[in-house]
């Protein structure tokens, strides 16, 4: 299995931190988000990674180079424009293939094993966690049988990390558009499904919840240095 992750974007509610540093370049516990999410992707037996680029990605590449230090070999994908996520992957379709694949937003940070579910015959399955405070509306239901719906009482919301089958985007004939558009149609086909992630998840979207995460981090690996 290959893994795609999603570390193009300009992380504007992160400023002024990203004015000058990409999001998946800031630390936490003393690592970047992004090769926190290598490391244990390759220690899982996926080291193949693509990863798309734009704000910023010349230092992305700079900083993470081949990826053979973490056992990975990287394959870099440049957006001249910001091709949104699901754009993308329509990108990388070409070097994705056929297979399902593991879809990762790199500025995500969690202590997640990367032991991915099954995709069955799902069109991809979605990563939940109970909704945080920042998505108090959630942005799906979850069955007892495993499938997302956007009906009832939406207690879940997208982690970030999910298995998906090419095919999920397959339809799509724009050239820039989001990822949600395609969830949102799957699950209304009855063909998403999700589980809940166990483990430390965190949106680090904001410059209060990377601190709260440095935060849980030195309280864990208090001999450990960030720097913005």
């Amino acid at each position: 299995m290959r893994a795609f992750l999603l570390a193009a974007g300009e992380g504007r509610r992160l400023r002024p931190l990203t004015l000058h540093q990409p999001k998946p370049l800031l630390t936490i516990g003393g690592e970047t988000l992004i090769e926190r999410h290598i490391r244990a992707l390759a220690a899982a037996g996926i080291r193949e990674i693509g990863i798309n680029l734009h704000h910023l990605g010349d230092r992305i590449e700079r900083y993470l180079g081949t990826g053979r230090r973490w056992g990975a070999e990287l394959r870099y994908f440049r957006e001249q424009e910001l091709l949104d996520t699901g754009g993308a992957l329509r990108n990388a379709a070409g070097w994705l293939g056929t297979e399902p694949f593991a879809l990762v937003a790199a500025d995500v940070y969690t202590d997640y094993s990367y032991r991915l579910p099954d995709l069955g015959d799902a069109d991809a399955h979605l990563l939940v966690v109970p909704n945080p405070p920042h998505n108090p509306e959630g942005d799906f239901a979850l069955s007892g049988t495993g499938m997302l719906s956007r009906e009832g009482a939406r207690e879940f919301t997208y982690s970030g990390i999910a298995v998906v089958h090419p095919r999920f985007v397959g339809h799509e004939r724009r050239r820039v558009f989001p990822l949600r558009d395609c969830m949102f149609s799957a699950a209304a086909a009855g063909r998403l499904a999700g589980s809940a992630l166990q483990g430390i998840w965190s949106d680090v979207g904001t410059v209060q919840r990377l601190e709260a995460c440095r935060q849980l981090a030195a309280e864990t690996r208090a001999d450990d240095r960030d720097q913005a």
